[in-house]
């Protein structure tokens, strides 16, 4: 961690990654948390909450955004409050354009001048490869809304940082997993199935490859993009957050039965795929070893033990609608 003590705002901060980066920076750093809170109230202990100032409310808000933006005056901005789940962004997509595009714009034009903005963007922004995907040279075409709503937010970062003078980074996200889900996606839902007594499980498309991260080194990479290196002011740099390396689902299930020691098995179930699947995506994470010093450090075992003896999932997790798919 960089030794100056920083003001960081941090939104979506009591989301999955949001809460693991926050429990990151409070040691080291002042913060703030703007969050609506929609995962629940009770996802710091009574510790934590003491060490960060907490806002409650909604980024779609231009007043309150403003508002907190004035009185806190941070010199970091990590913005990760979104609608993120890929089906609940296509079956509502007025929110899903609201809050990750409305709500951004809200963000960035109440930034100050000379802050770091690191909006937490998404590898769905990638137009389906075959191999590793590199911020400079792989195409962009996303596939479903919620990459279309990052793809666009990632242009406005580039405008707002061009017009106030901000240094803007958009972290391109991998598959995050571990402890402290808050949506539904294929590898919690695994867990989940299997810890409700289920040894048959209902899958989507075994085949597709991802590439799974840690929440901690998903947080730890965040840090380092909003603490090391350097983007000079008015500049926007796309990094990318992944481990660059890739896992089927069966992959995935094989790996699950040698941790829980259970037979399992797999049943399709072809109302759990996607309309569009991504075959392949993994990131090429050479420009954030170079430019600021981060690697991953835990495996996909890792993960795996972690999610598997620690789920921690949130309370509202599977009152939702489980992943459609085979991926997350």
């Amino acid at each position: 961690m960089a030794s100056h003590r920083s003001r960081i705002l941090v939104t979506g901060g009591s989301g999955f990654v949001g809460r693991a980066l926050v429990r990151l920076l409070i040691a080291h750093h002042d913060v703030l948390v703007l969050d609506a809170l929609h995962f629940g109230r009770d996802r710091f202990s009574a510790a934590e909450r003491e060490q960060f100032i907490l806002v409650e409310g909604d980024i779609r808000d231009g007043p309150l955004v403003a508002g907190t933006m004035d009185a806190f005056a941070p010199e970091i901005i990590l913005h990760l409050a979104a609608t993120h789940f890929i089906p609940e962004c296509e079956r509502d997509p007025l929110t899903a354009v609201t809050v990750n595009l409305a709500g951004t714009v809200n963000l960035l034009r109440a930034a100050p001048s000379g802050c770091r903005f690191v909006l937490a963007s998404s590898a769905a922004v990638y137009r389906p490869a075959e191999s590793p995907h590199v911020e400079d040279r792989s195409a962009l075409g996303p596939v479903d809304l919620y990459g279309l709503t990052k793809f666009q937010a990632e242009q406005y970062l580039a405008h707002f940082a061009r017009g106030r003078d901000f240094a803007g980074i958009a972290a391109r996200l991998f598959n995050v997993v571990g402890p402290g889900e808050t949506n539904p996606h294929l590898l919690p839902e695994i867990v989940w199935q299997i810890r409700s007594g289920r040894r048959l499980l209902r899958l989507g498309n075994l085949w597709p490859k991802r590439d799974y991260i840690h929440v901690d080194d998903a947080a730890s990479g965040l840090a380092a993009l909003a603490l090391a290196g350097n983007v000079p002011r008015g500049t926007s740099l796309a990094v990318n957050l992944g481990t660059s390396e890739c896992h089927s689902v069966a992959e995935i299930l094989d790996r699950m039965r040698a941790i829980s020691g259970l037979h399992l098995e797999a049943i399709p179930d072809a109302a759990r795929n996607r309309a569009v699947d991504r075959p392949f995506l993994a990131a090429d994470i050479g420009r954030i070893g170079r430019r600021f010093g981060w690697r991953p450090r835990r495996t996909i075992d890792d993960s795996l033990h972690d999610l598997w003896n620690r789920p921690d999932f949130s309370p509202l997790l599977f009152e939702r609608p489980l992943e459609p798919a085979g991926v997350t």
